[in-house]
């Protein structure tokens, strides 16, 4: 699995670390952004937040496209 954002910049020796959770392309250590999520379930009527958030992967384009103002 190769990084996406790396075979545009033309180096290709750069492996994945993981997939982007918004648009599905591999992303290597350099490219990738970890994001901090709560965690909701549904407890009655209504729900409940985690007390330790999860980790979501995004790739540097949706990162910066997630964060634009």
């Amino acid at each position: 699995m190769r990084c996406y954002d790396c075979l545009q910049e033309a180096r290709s020796d750069t492996a994945g670390i993981g997939v982007c959770s918004r648009c599905g392309l591999a992303t290597c250590e350099n490219h990738a952004r970890v994001r901090q999520v709560q965690v909701t379930r549904q407890i009655g009527m209504g729900s409940s937040y985690g007390r330790v958030p999860a980790r979501r992967v995004v790739c540097h384009t949706c990162d910066m496209a997630e964060t634009a103002h």
